[in-house]
């Protein structure tokens, strides 16, 4: 279906659908968080995750390591770049508001934006940049670098928005032959591989039924997202299609006072509103300068 549709309009579709699923995955994880270790509870939704999605690989017959050398480097990339981005994303979501987490990775389109124009040479007029740095202003007003504001979970939320810009610039740059379910699967065990290891480190507690259905429940949508994730690359331009990202701040605010009681401040609104009022603008000043590039 989504094929039928043109690149940019199908790519904002599986932005907005993988900006969904993450945040509702984000939710359940932060709930059971506060009882069961980050490193065990990693482990439990990986397993389960990777789990799913062979069964689903195998079932549709999307499977398949037989991809040029140079995307198993890049594939390789990626995970290190989710296995990061997952520790430091977390870390941060466990001791802070789901909306103030998710404010700052709302950066994410600016930077891979800018990403996308230092490493891939895609067209960024001086408006954007300024854009980029008003987005980058914004992100300030969220994280207040200063004694009282700033937090060490707040610069693990910025190291998350590192490792997800690389990610997604990384598999911008996979060929049409790599499997976009065979990339989920590799991340997912590659997470579950590197995370059992880490939880040797720590003494595992028990997991209650109520827990373990929240678990399940957060690598039902956790595999939406990946698979989302590694979809919305392959399709469209990158400067139009990240700013659908923005759509995981209004599903943050609305769950994060749903379920936590947790309504940000007004610095940390404006803050937000910069970043999201920054990142449209690209949207439209791309659209201003294809609409000048294609013949009457």
């Amino acid at each position: 279906m989504l094929d039928r549709l043109p690149p940019n309009i199908a790519g904002a579709l599986l932005m907005m659908a993988s900006m969904a699923a993450f945040t509702i995955n984000d939710t359940f994880v932060k709930l059971v968080g506060q009882t069961i270790p980050l490193f065990q509870l990693l482990t439990l939704r990986a397993a389960l995750a990777t789990i799913l999605l062979a069964i689903l690989t195998l079932r549709l017959g999307k499977f398949s390591l037989t991809m040029p050398r140079r995307d198993w480097w890049l594939v390789g990339l990626r995970c290190i770049a989710e296995i990061a981005a997952a520790y430091f994303f977390l870390s941060a979501l466990l001791a802070m508001p789901l909306a103030n987490v998710t404010a700052i990775l709302q950066v994410l389109p600016l930077t891979v934006t800018l990403g996308a124009a230092l490493f891939f040479r895609e067209k960024v007029g001086w408006r954007r940049m300024l854009a980029i740095c008003a987005g980058f202003a914004g992100m300030l007003l969220i994280v207040r670098p200063g004694p009282d504001g700033f937090t060490q979970h707040a610069l693990y939320a910025l190291a998350a928005v590192g490792m997800v810009t690389v990610r997604d610039l990384v598999t911008r740059r996979m060929s049409a032959a790599v499997s976009s379910l065979t990339v989920t699967v590799l991340t997912s065990a590659s997470i579950l591989v590197f995370f059992g290891f880490a939880s040797f480190t720590i003494q595992w507690q028990p997991v209650s039924v109520h827990e373990g259905a929240l678990i399940v429940a957060s690598a039902v949508f956790v595999i939406g997202g990946y698979t989302f994730s590694v979809m919305v690359m392959r399709v469209g331009e990158v400067s139009v299609v990240a700013p659908f990202r923005y759509t995981g701040l209004l599903w943050a605010l609305l769950l994060g006072w749903l379920v936590f009681g947790d309504w940000p401040d007004a610095l940390t609104m404006l803050g937000a509103s910069i970043v999201v009022g920054s990142g449209l603008f690209t949207l439209y000043r791309e659209r201003r300068v294809r609409s000048r590039k294609t013949p009457a």
